[in-house]
């Protein structure tokens, strides 16, 4: 330190410093003043990028939002439209099943009338047929008995002793 004492001049210090400062007035004329706007400009870029960061992010927040809530709306419609054709479906099987059993009813009803006019048509079939049997059996018994003379009398007073009892 003695020895920067013993070595000191005033004039070299006075041009340093007068060089000093004519560097820092050069400098701040030229070089700060760019140096400074591109750091200004270069902050500013930064910030807006950070601002715009940001409302992309609320942006995103909001959309997402937007997302969710027409996620809901649509699940929400989908299952109204399940519940409705739930409801359709059923009414069709009812109405369906009613129908069928409407049809079977008829189908039977249809079936008993039926039946029971076979039934009817055979029941006088069957009388008819009775009918031409007996005819034919009382012809052959008739010729039978009245092929003899004694008995043809016969048989007409055993009518007429029928005919007065009753």
């Amino acid at each position: 330190m003695e020895k920067l004492y013993n070595d000191f001049s005033f004039g070299l210090f006075f041009w340093q410093s007068l060089l000093f400062l004519l560097l820092l007035w050069l400098l701040k004329k030229y070089a700060w003043k760019p140096i400074l706007d591109a750091l200004n400009d270069r902050e500013e870029g930064i910030q807006n990028a950070l601002d715009e960061a940001d409302r992309a992010r609320q942006e995103m927040a909001e959309l997402k939002s937007s997302n969710d809530q027409i996620l809901k709306e649509a699940r929400a419609e989908r299952d109204a439209l399940l519940k409705d054709a739930r409801k359709v479906k059923d009414q069709m099987i009812t109405e369906a099943k009613d129908e069928a059993t409407l049809q079977a009813n008829k189908i039977i009803e249809q079936a008993k009338v039926t039946i029971h006019q076979e039934k009817i048509s055979a029941i006088d079939e069957l009388k008819n047929k009775v009918a031409e049997w007996s005819v034919e059996i009382a012809e052959k018994v008739i010729k039978e008995e009245l092929s003899n003379k004694n008995k043809q009398v016969k048989l007409i007073e055993k009518m007429l002793d029928d005919a007065t009892l009753n």
